[in-house]
């Protein structure tokens, strides 16, 4: 087999191994909150403390790589996740695994950020990277997909620390093909490492994930919060001005005024912040709301994970032929009706009230993942390949990260609202309420009318994100539509890759 086919193939099994635990986390969230303990906001940190770390360090480790070399950083990733995820199967408590899936989210991030520069390095533009980033954008899907299932069926078997016990094997593997198989390269004028822009960026998405997860529980109107919210403002605005007078900035905002490359941006965050965030609230509601077991919540995403795969299949031979405004913002409005659809739920309502919406959004997300992966490269020069791989999944992984924190923030809000108002409750109780129907469970003492309005107040939280995010997803739609113009993209023709000059491995 040729050497850019083993590459697409070990780029391959560790984007699917690094998504697979974004979304495979979910259908064990239950036992392991079982197991371990904690509250509804370790379930979203638990999430949330993955992809910060990613989002946080990616955009340095695709910098560190260029300079460093590719193979070498994207094998250190391996070895850091595949570690880490040892430690997380025998967390003894909540604060340990969360802890943990920060540092998993650490090597998940180097191997993010190679992902598509070892693509880009061996597919020349044309055809060739098209029919690669097929592979690649099905990864990702049925990755993003089929995660519950497969977190479900060893959950249900093996328990869920062998969730994490699976990366092991997997991650040595892949290594072992990496270093036989891949090769090395830099790029040939490294940027330097800029320090003070990663920390100012992570510390304020850090402060702005903590406020919203701690918002409902502390008050929207507490000093804690609104400094938290305010210190993420500030931090925010000084990450732009050491970017604007960087040297080497690790996102450089010159980039931004090609209207093509900001687009493509957009669609990365709406349906990172929509669908794949929402996931979590999905399989709350199929097993916390209607009592499935994780196998049988794994096993109702399959329209899903098939429908992904179906789409992305055929969406590779649409990107050379079709404008990627016009597939991005389809896949984006097909996954904004999704949810839309998804959303509506009723007390009396089957599982299979999600299914046309399941349809959908997997087409959407089929679709849309092919062609962000193709334009992501495409609208910079070859030889920034590493940080535009960095800056994309980045925006993928804020996207994920802050839509969470943000659902989550609006889910409890809403649906202790609810409560509140059947019951009359006040304080504390409204949202437990609504958490314990999350988590499958109804307070002891708590009588049928209170379980009652426990159960509506819900389905009015779940309800209220799936139409806010349907609207979020239709936005990025228009916001794509609007500024991606096909001109700002490479369509070149087979040639040899420039993106990097071979180097010993």
């Amino acid at each position: 087999m040729a050497r850019k086919w083993w590459t697409l193939t070990a780029v391959s099994i560790a984007t699917f191994m690094l998504l697979l635990d974004i979304t495979v986390v979910n259908t064990a969230l239950p036992s392991i909150r079982r197991d371990l303990g904690g509250s509804f906001a370790d379930l979203q940190w638990v999430i949330d403390a993955y992809t910060l770390a990613l989002a946080a360090v990616v955009l340095m480790a695709g910098t560190i790589a260029d300079r460093v070399g590719r193979k070498r950083t994207f094998v250190i990733g391996l070895g850091i996740f595949s570690l880490a995820s040892g430690a997380i199967a025998l967390s003894p408590s909540t604060e340990f695994l969360i802890a943990g899936r920060a540092v998993q989210g650490i090597g998940g991030a180097i191997m993010f950020a190679l992902s598509l520069a070892l693509i880009a390095q061996e597919f020349a533009p044309g055809r060739a990277r098209a029919t690669a980033m097929g592979v690649y954008g099905a990864t990702i899907g049925v990755a993003v997909a089929t995660g519950p299932l497969v977190g479900g069926a060893l959950t249900d078997s093996l328990g869920w620390e062998s969730v994490f016990y699976l990366n092991v094997p997997i991650g040595i593997g892949a290594i072992a093909m990496t270093l036989a198989r891949v090769r090395e390269s830099r790029d040939p004028r490294p940027a330097g490492a800029d320090w003070p822009g990663t920390i100012t960026f992570s510390t304020s998405l850090f402060m702005l994930v903590l406020a919203l997860v701690r918002g409902n529980q502390d008050g929207w109107g507490s000093t804690h919060i609104v400094a938290l919210l305010a210190g993420s403002v500030v931090l925010l605005g000084a990450f732009v001005l050491i970017e604007l007078r960087s040297k080497d900035p690790m996102l450089p905002l010159d980039l931004f005024r090609n209207p093509s490359f900001t687009g493509v941006q957009i669609a990365a965050f709406a349906i990172s912040s929509t669908l794949f965030a929402l996931f979590l609230y999905l399989t709350l509601y199929l097993q916390g709301f209607l009592g499935n077991s994780p196998l049988d919540a794994g096993l109702k995403y399959l329209p899903v994970s098939v429908t992904v795969f179906l789409v992305s299949g055929a969406a590779a031979s649409l990107v050379p032929r079709v404008p990627a405004r016009v597939l991005m913002s389809i896949g984006l409005g097909l996954v904004g009706l999704g949810l839309l659809l998804m959303g509506g739920r009723e007390v009396s309502d089957s599982w299979s009230a999600l299914l046309p919406g399941f349809v959908v959004t997997g087409a959407g997300a089929g679709l849309v993942n092919v062609v962000i992966a193709d334009v992501a490269l495409s609208v910079v020069p070859k030889e920034r390949s590493g940080m535009a791989s960095g800056i994309n999944d980045t925006f993928r992984q804020v996207g994920v990260s802050v839509g969470i924190a943000a659902w989550g923030a609006l889910f409890l809000h809403n649906g202790a609202s609810k409560v509140e108002s059947l019951t009359g409750a006040s304080g504390t109780q409204p949202r437990h309420l609504v958490d314990a129907v999350s988590s499958g469970q109804v307070p002891a003492g708590t009588g049928g009318s209170v379980g009652s309005a426990a159960r509506d107040g819900f389905l009015s939280g779940f309800n209220e994100i799936m139409l806010i995010g349907g609207g979020v997803a239709l936005a990025g739609a228009l916001a794509v539509l609007m500024l991606v113009r096909e001109h700002g993209i490479e369509r070149g023709q087979e040639q040899p890759s420039l993106v990097a000059e071979p180097v010993a491995a």
